[in-house]
């Protein structure tokens, strides 16, 4: 079963609630993005763009700070591991996570092409 994520629910305004929903949910992995790829904190196996998908994503935008907006990615593996990956926004964006994300992305737009 799939859970779908919407922006009227009220658990998605902040990220400690939705954090906490989707880990409910069984998304319980924390995920690393290195230069390598994408890493399972747990396990350590290293995933690549082919072998990942970002189930939704939520942007989290500070109340005073503009700094203290954040991204949390929802993500499955090829191999079933359900996990979060969290990225800050701006200057604090890791890049390692923007690149991964991208590579992802353009990935499954090529699939959706052919």
């Amino acid at each position: 079963m799939r859970t779908e994520y919407n922006s009227s629910t009220p658990y998605i305004q902040s990220m400690v609630s939705c954090l906490s929903k989707v880990v409910d949910d069984g998304y319980k992995e924390d995920f690393i993005a290195t230069g390598e790829g994408l890493e399972s904190s747990s396990t350590r196996k290293l995933y690549g763009p082919g072998e990942v998908k970002v189930v939704t994503s939520f942007r989290f935008e500070g109340f005073s700070d503009p700094l203290d907006s954040a991204v949390l990615y929802v993500i499955e593996t090829a191999d079933g591991v359900k996990g979060t990956l969290i990225d800050g926004c701006g200057n604090l964006a890791d890049p390692f996570v923007y690149k991964f994300i991208l590579d992802v992305e353009s990935r499954s737009e090529k699939l959706m092409i052919n």
